[in-house]
């Protein structure tokens, strides 16, 4: 089910019957059938937009070698259009100002003519609005389908009948803007400031029967379809999935959230489209993707080939131009009409909705001459807006070759802000999952010189795409805790997957994509409060809440320089310091309690004498001679901040 499209065109519903017949007598005269207009995208633009003119694709019949008329102050040029009709793109500079608010398009041939009426809106509102995101901010990423469900109606609304059922992991099981809307008040309380949503884009009405999975989860032709309630298959980049919500309830759900005090994320993507999108059938352009449903290349994943000048070219050809898992289609940046259309459907959901920020999917994949492009676009629009890009590959230097802020071999900036950071991610999971040598962390770490910015890095224990932690072989929720410790007080902007906070269990996609508990309300359990909790899921969210309120209060958490104290087999230990301030953070993964003294040097500005630990466990300890020592048992972490000298305020604002 789709929205009712703005920009539509239709003889008798917009200029009346009268205006039909005339529009129709050409036709009666010439024997050609008249044009007609089904939708056109963008369905809406701005006044006084940084993006001007507007390319608009047309979407209707007959239209081949059609004429536009604008009205007195409107330039409509560059026409082009599909060999068969079905699509028309032009392009339509709007005045600056401009006191028509709907100008009326006509769209002419031998055959007839037909009205398009183009709403154009306000410049939207900054305040609040467009903020990005930073290192200060805590990520929440959640699945709309699995999280919550506020409003039933849409379970299985009448466009899309027979997807709906909880018991089957790959069809839709509800969750729903709503429900996310109704637990705002649970995320404020966990501590996270900005909400992440995998896509809301259309997806296809009937069974995805392209894409079969066996009950053992293996991809075969013999497995039984599925559906894409994941998001990642649109079918209209316009629309909103109806099991869902809506366009007004999205902008609901992302006014509640700013006055929340969240900040929000869209993921978007612009590698490819599901296989059930119009366009797969009759692309807009002969190049609109790369190949064709029956001719194409599927990709080969070597992303390392895209980093290095003399890569073999076939490898790179098919990373780029390959459709994933032979199957979803892979659009064409290359082709300027394509490229277009991406630009602007990015500029139109962060314009509609007052995004502050994007998860790009598949990063990679797309050439980085469009993401130069793309983020120029965005930037000259909305200049505080936040770019994440999802670069999955352990090597920090390959992950690094795709951020933004530096020309590489090619020339070319991508103007990507901010990453993933996988290369932790998998440090992390084998050394706190699989109890392996805390050294791999100071390698990772070490690697940060690879980056422009590895400040800014996202990082994670755990992703919508990954097996949780719990799911990893000897992992214990203490471990979990340990984990979020480090995410919680390393640099970098962490990010929670919804349900590890509770340590929620779960294998590869789909079970790592399991409802959140209490998310509906014939659950027999109600993991949204304190009282409907386990007492391991207790445990875990009480860590991670006081986590979180740490990394609030103290802002070398957020914002200082790292700075390794050491490292062995089985410790670590860093310091995070501003020009204020100082935290010492100390791991001891081992069986047995250690004790590490740790030279501060330039980590204690103030000269502290003394360092308490935070996590309220093991006390108060000494600096002598510029070391810290610091007992610590075994399986156990500290967060060490300095005493304050007697008097001051800052010693009895601790106190009290």
């Amino acid at each position: 089910m789709k929205p009712d499209k703005s920009c539509v065109g239709s003889h008798v519903r917009a200029w009346g019957v009268s205006l039909a017949v005339a529009a129709l007598w050409p036709w009666l005269a010439s024997g050609e059938p008249a044009p007609t207009v089904q939708h056109c995208e963008p369905p809406n633009w701005w006044v006084e937009h940084s993006l001007n003119p507007v390319r608009l694709l047309v979407t209707g019949e007959h239209l081949a070698g059609a004429t536009v008329k604008a009205p007195p102050g409107f330039l409509v040029t560059n026409i082009t259009g599909s060999e068969d009709g079905r699509y028309l793109l032009f392009s339509l500079r709007i005045p600056t100002p401009s006191e028509v608010t709907t100008p009326r398009l006509e769209i002419s041939t031998a055959g007839g003519t037909a009205p398009l009426a183009f709403p154009l809106l306000a410049r939207p509102e900054r305040s609040g609005r467009f903020s990005g995101f930073s290192t200060d901010d805590v990520i929440y990423l959640l699945m709309p389908d699995r999280f919550a469900n506020g409003d039933s109606v849409n379970d299985d609304p009448p466009a899309s009948r027979g997807l709906f059922d909880r018991a089957k992991p790959r069809h839709y099981h509800g969750g729903d803007f709503a429900g996310v809307i109704s637990r705002l008040p649970y995320l404020r309380e966990l501590g996270v400031t900005a909400l992440w949503l995998t896509p809301w884009y259309d997806n296809v009405n009937h069974l995805n029967t392209q894409e079969k999975y066996t009950h053992d989860n293996r991809r075969s032709s013999a497995g039984d379809p599925v559906t894409d309630y994941h998001g990642y298959g649109a079918v209209d980049f316009y629309a909103v999935e109806e099991h869902f919500g809506d366009l007004a309830r999205l902008q609901s759900l992302v006014r509640a959230a700013h006055t929340n005090g969240f900040k929000f994320i869209q993921d978007q993507v612009a590698n490819h489209t599901g296989p059930y999108h119009p366009w797969v059938a009759h692309a807009p352009t002969p190049t609109w993707f790369n190949g064709t449903a029956a001719r194409h290349l599927d990709n080969s994943w070597q992303t390392w080939t895209l980093a290095q000048p003399d890569a073999p070219a076939d490898q790179k050809r098919s990373t780029l131009e390959g459709w994933f898992i032979n199957i979803l289609p892979d659009l064409n940046q290359n082709d300027p009409e394509t490229a277009a259309y991406l630009i602007q459907n990015s500029l139109w959901w962060v314009g509609m909705t007052g995004l502050d920020a994007i998860r790009q999917d598949t990063l990679p994949y797309v050439p980085r001459s469009y993401w130069s492009q793309w983020t120029a676009a965005l930037k000259r629009e909305f200049p505080r807006l936040t770019v994440l890009g999802e670069m999955w590959d352990g090597k920090p230097e390959l992950v690094a070759f795709f951020q933004g802020g530096r020309a590489r071999f090619d020339g070319v900036d991508s103007g990507i802000e901010t990453l993933f950071d996988f290369p932790l991610y998998y440090a992390v999971r084998e050394v706190f999952a699989h109890h392996g040598a805390m050294t791999q962390l100071s390698r990772v770490f070490a690697a940060d010189t690879n980056y422009v910015n590895p400040r800014g890095l996202v990082t994670f224990l755990g992703l919508h795409d990954l097996s949780r932690f719990l799911n990893e072989p000897g992992a214990t929720p203490r471990d979990l805790q340990l984990a979020f410790t480090l995410l919680c007080t390393a640099r970098g902007t962490p990010l929670i997957y919804y349900g590890d906070e509770i340590a929620l269990r779960g294998g590869n996609d789909p079970d790592n994509r399991r409802d959140f508990p209490g998310g509906w309300k014939e659950d027999a359990q109600n993991a949204f409060r304190a009282s409907g909790r386990t007492a391991e899921q207790e445990q875990v969210h009480a860590h991670l809440r006081k986590l979180l309120r740490l990394r609030r209060e103290l802002e070398p958490l957020r914002r200082g320089e790292m700075k390794e104290l050491a490292a062995t087999p089985r410790t670590f230990a860093f310091s995070r310091a501003t020009s204020k301030s100082t935290v010492v953070v100390a791991f001891n993964l081992g069986a047995e309690a250690e004790t590490l003294k740790l030279s501060l040097a330039s980590a204690n500005p103030a000269g502290a004498k003394h360092f308490t630990d935070r996590l309220g466990k093991l006390g108060r300890f000494a600096v002598a001679a510029g070391v810290l020592t610091v007992p610590l048992p075994a399986q156990s972490a500290a967060i060490l901040t300095p005493d304050a000298p007697a008097g001051s305020s800052a010693r009895r604002s601790a106190d009290r």
